[in-house]
């Protein structure tokens, strides 16, 4: 891609971006020499300033450890990005558009990236305002309060309070002339189901809550998470509501505080990992900045490959209840594959990162950290928690159950390490243990049952564009025709909501008209059932029905195609592909994003 960023292209965005403006906006230039900026240098530790900005020049340079360059350089080597992405991370700030990403469909989805962009900015500034002066979040500043949360922490996180109203977002946004639609794709608003397109059923998702804007890496605020301060309130959402994704917004893509905790993260090489936003910001009043919070305590693959990025070690602090420490769990295979060294720091019940700070002060908290156990440590005195090392049954579970997540490394020093260990811990030769861990086959994640834990796990959820599909088919007939029209089956991902509406599709075109329970026992799948009823049991208003279902197509239509984009993408950029390929892949790229860009057309049948 950088081969495709002209030359003049590249000047534009430079001359765009002064470089004491760009590096304010990361670390304070507070002092001048001559026509020089000052700074303590972001890139090693000093205490007298040697980090030189130069804005005539447009340069920066370091005395100390002699980094320098201009302001891509610059932003490449702060955000420990690679030169392609700073680049397009300043073009963002100017608002160039790069020669990669300049056809309509590219420009209109940076345009509504923009809109949203802003239009999260000023709400979060609205209710930032709203918390320090508004009578009715005395509440917020109340519960803050007690959770000992300083004003400086409030200012820098930019906290804020949300109305205790079902349309205080919708009037704002009125006189204010945004658009009611762009609130509602942003996820700040919500319409009421089946209830057409008229604004004033749009009602407000966040009401009477304690806001934490969650951030992207370069401090955009891109969604929010709302507390609960009222726990009646609970039952309008549970203590926590967040943001739905967006076009700005993935949840597994996202760690809370990365844009703060970004740089002490590069010098420490290490992350601490806690589970919510007050826990985060409990350990940077405590000084301890390399700190991050998925949104929940799921922590994904693409989290991992995000922090891979800045740090070569996590240390996992979850709760000390059992729902943090199996969080703890989950993230073995993710943490594994990404080829972070894994550290676990226990916390003594019933505290979490917030309570502990609070109890025994930042300097427990970092000896707690210093002395968190490896994984594998770890995950052997669980299993000697769990299970009775005296008896041959505990012995057994505790040998197969560290055996089936080691051999996930494929390191037989490991292997070896944790015989002799695992040998020691339970009384047993070490060769009988070397053994077992031999006969242990590659499992699932370890999975602790507790009562509250369902026998089996749900599976996987259809998107929601196949869900309303399956809702509108099934309960409306007269519309399956024009279905059979416009839809691929290949478009619908989810294996059951394929089959159902095949069958469906099946029975249309023989000319019969089953019944949901004839049509399910055709079926004969338990997901596919469950699936079913639960759409059949929504009706989905008939003026409305037809609009769903071809927006729901569309959205189906547009995803196939960006799939099979991302992989003309990668073939375009793999070196090994023939020129002739390379060109070919070209052409269909275009032939798609027109497709993409065009409305839905009449389906040709396969013959």
């Amino acid at each position: 891609m950088a081969a495709l960023v002209s030359p003049q292209t590249l000047d534009l965005i430079r001359a765009a971006s002064d470089i004491v403006e760009v590096i304010q906006s990361y670390i304070p230039l507070t002092k001048r020499a001559g026509a020089n900026f000052l700074a303590l240098c972001p890139f090693h530790k000093e205490k007298t300033p040697s980090f030189n900005v130069n804005p005539q020049r447009q340069i920066f340079h370091c005395f100390g450890c002699h980094k320098g360059g201009d302001v891509f350089e610059f932003v490449k080597a702060y955000e420990n990005i690679s030169f392609i992405e700073a680049v397009r991370r300043l073009a963002e700030r100017a608002r160039i558009p790069l020669e990669t990403e300049s056809s309509p469909g590219q420009a209109r989805a940076q345009f509504l990236k923009e809109t949203l962009l802003n239009l999260h900015e000023h709400v979060c500034q609205r209710w930032q305002t709203l918390l320090a002066s508004d009578p009715a979040a005395q509440i917020a500043r109340d519960y803050l309060a007690r959770r000992g949360v300083p004003a400086e922490a409030i200012q820098r996180f930019r906290l804020g309070y949300a109305p205790d109203a079902w349309d205080d977002t919708v009037n704002w946004a009125r006189s204010k002339g945004h658009d009611l639609a762009v609130l509602e794709r942003a996820g700040l608003i919500v319409r009421k189901p089946g209830e057409g397109d008229h604004s004033d059923r749009l009602y407000d998702r966040f009401r009477g809550r304690l806001m934490f804007p969650i951030c992207d890496e370069q401090g955009r605020v891109i969604a929010f998470s709302g507390r609960v301060l009222n726990p009646e309130h609970e039952k309008f959402g549970g203590k926590y509501v967040n943001s739905p994704e967006t076009p700005i917004f993935t949840k597994g893509r996202v760690c809370y505080g990365l844009d703060k905790s970004k740089r002490a993260l590069l010098d420490t090489g290490q992350a601490v990992i806690c589970e919510g936003q007050l826990d985060l910001i409990a350990c940077h009043v405590s000084g301890i900045a390399n700190v991050v919070a998925p949104q929940g305590t799921a922590l994904t693959a693409d989290h991992c490959r995000l922090l891979k990025r800045y740090v070569n070690e996590v240390i996992l602090c979850f709760d000390a209840d059992t729902a943090g420490q199996n969080a703890a769990l989950r993230a073995l295979d993710d943490l594994l594959a990404s080829g972070l060294a894994i550290r676990v720091a226990l916390l003594p019940a019933p505290h979490d990162p917030d309570s502990f700070l609070k109890a025994h002060g930042g300097e427990a908290f970092r000896a707690l950290l210093n002395q968190a156990a490896g994984f594998f440590d770890y995950l052997l005195q669980r299993l000697c928690r769990e299970h009775d090392p005296a008896s041959d049954r505990g012995r057994t579970a505790i040998v197969r159950g560290l055996g089936e997540q080691l051999l996930k490394t494929g390191d037989a020093v490991l292997l070896d390490t944790f015989a002799n260990k695992t040998a020691q811990r339970i009384g047993v030769g070490v060769e009988a243990v070397r053994t077992e861990f031999k006969k242990a086959r590659r499992p699932e994640p370890i999975h602790v049952e507790t009562e509250a834990t369902e026998a089996t796990a749900a599976p996987p959820a259809p998107r929601t564009h196949e869900f309303w599909l399956l809702r509108v088919l099934l309960g409306h007939e007269s519309l399956i025709e024009e279905a059979l029209t416009h839809l691929d089956l290949d478009w619908v991902e989810h294996a059951a909501v394929r089959h159902l509406l095949a069958c469906r599709f099946a029975h249309f075109t023989a000319g019969d008209s089953p019944t949901l329970p004839v049509l399910l026992a055709e079926v004969n799948d338990e997901v596919a059932t469950r699936l079913a009823t639960e759409a059949a049991s929504h009706e989905v208003e008939p003026e409305i029905a037809a609009q769903i279902l071809m927006d729901s197509i569309r959205w189906l239509r547009d995803q196939s195609l960006t799939l099979e984009l991302d992989r003309l993408t990668r073939r375009i950029s793999d070196p090994a592909t023939p020129a002739e390929e390379r060109v070919a892949a070209i052409r269909q790229r275009v032939e798609l994003r027109q497709a993409k860009m065009a409305p839905l057309h009449r389906r040709v049948p396969a013959a």
